[in-house]
Formats: structure tokens, sequence, C-alpha cells
């Protein structure tokens, strides 16, 4: 969890379905996707969201050879170039010709907290 006093921007709580790190306005579970919280004007009140970065991209392994392991892993570093995050994703497994696709994206929203992104928050 965040260091940071809830309701700035950056702020992040447990999910109680999947107990994963999330945003504390967060709505919606960006990883199991169950709703947080009622709000009859939840589609009306949701700030638009932005999608800065997005790749996608499939790996097929080759008709021969042994199968091949794979391991996905996701860091985030700062400006200075600190690591301030790495998750393991997921492992798996590829035989002879099958294919997997993998997507990564990054959601932003307009931080909703007293404070301002610029207040001195590093992150």
């Amino acid at each position: 969890m965040s260091g940071l006093r809830p309701g700035s921007p950056g702020a992040t709580r447990e999910c109680p379905h999947c107990r994963e790190t999330i945003l504390e306005s967060a709505g919606v579970c960006p990883a199991c996707r169950h709703y947080l919280r009622f709000d009859a004007n939840a589609d009306a009140s949701q700030s638009p969201v932005v999608t800065p970065l997005r790749i996608e991209g499939s790996i097929r392994h080759p008709a021969d050879g042994d199968p091949w392991e794979y391991t996905v892993v996701v860091s985030i570093r700062n400006d200075r170039g600190q690591e301030i995050a790495r998750k393991l994703i997921g492992v798996g497994a590829l035989n002879a010709q099958e294919q997997c696709t993998f997507t990564l994206s990054v959601e932003a929203v307009a931080a909703t907290g007293k404070r301002s992104a610029k207040s001195g928050l590093r992150h």
C-alpha cells in the first residue's frame, strides 16, 4: 500500500475481491473487474480513460524444436531510472506451432484528490 494520505492522488488500497493493490479512487478493480462501490451515477461520473501506452505482440513457436518456457515480467521506472515496481505477471510454455499474444496497456485518468499531481508526490 502507498504511504500517501487517503484521498490524495496515487493513494492505494486493497481490492476486497482479489487482494490486488489498486488506486483508492478506482470504482472498478482493474485486475478482477469487480465493482468496488455502489454509485447510481457511476457511468456519468467516470473520468475519461486515456491509454497513453498500448503494446501488443505475439510469439509463435516454430514447427520444430523443444518447447519454449516464458515468463512475463513488468517493471516501472521513475524519471531518474529507479525501479519503483516489478511484478511477475505469468509464466507458461509453448509447444510446436502454438502461439501466445501479450498486451500491455497503461490507462490514465485525471486524479480527483485534493492535492495536485505536481505537489511533490513522486512515484
